[in-house]
């Protein structure tokens, strides 16, 4: 496990597009998700802690955001070839196991990845109902061995402030996570 941090995509990026197979096997795209007020994109994986730390708040998360009229993903980029326990197959357990209500989806390619600037899991991206980034980092600042709470403290406070309409918050902090584990010659320079 590398410790890693992630990037703080300048605010108001328009969302990347992305067309990718779920647990399921169907291929999502934005304009599959049900975006009233906003769209929530998770970059996370079934084996880092950090997001086995969030496991039932993930869930909770995505059940919360479907009430609220926000579409919410989560994407695993990791190279199945060299953590097997992130393959499509585990995947689909994963989101079985975790009660996920989102759709899982597999980038193998790692483009998606690379055009949201991902660098660990949980990596966390909400948009406004016109697909501008309005928040970007963590969940809050509980890590597995810090011995914080989980509280969803930044990204609810976010989600609550964008429903309001209000400017998004300041500060943002980044979220920290294992890092991607990018297929060979996938490595992003950022």
């Amino acid at each position: 496990m590398v410790q890693t941090e992630s990037t703080m995509l300048e605010l108001g990026t328009e969302a990347p597009d992305f067309a990718l197979p779920d647990t399921e096997g169907r291929t999502v795209t934005p304009d599959d998700l049900p975006i009233r007020h906003g769209l929530l994109v998770a970059f996370i994986c079934n084996h880092c802690p950090f997001v086995l730390h969030l496991r039932e708040e993930l869930a909770r998360l995505g059940h919360e955001c479907a009430e609220r009229g926000v579409a919410m993903v989560a994407i695993s980029a990791n190279n199945p070839e060299t953590h097997p326990a992130d393959s499509p197959e585990k995947m689909a357990e994963e989101k079985a196991n975790a009660g996920y209500p989102f759709p899982y989806l597999f980038d193998g390619e790692q483009r998606v990845a690379q055009a949201y600037r991902a660098a660990c899991t949980p990596d966390f991206f909400l948009f406004d109902a016109q697909r501008k980034l309005y928040y970007r980092g963590r969940f809050d600042e509980s890590t597995p061995k810090n011995g914080r709470p989980i509280t969803g403290t930044d990204l609810y406070g976010a989600l609550e402030a964008m429903l309001r309409g209000d400017p998004p918050p300041q500060p943002q902090y980044p979220s920290i996570g294992c890092n991607i584990k990018w297929k060979a010659g996938n490595e992003p320079d950022y």
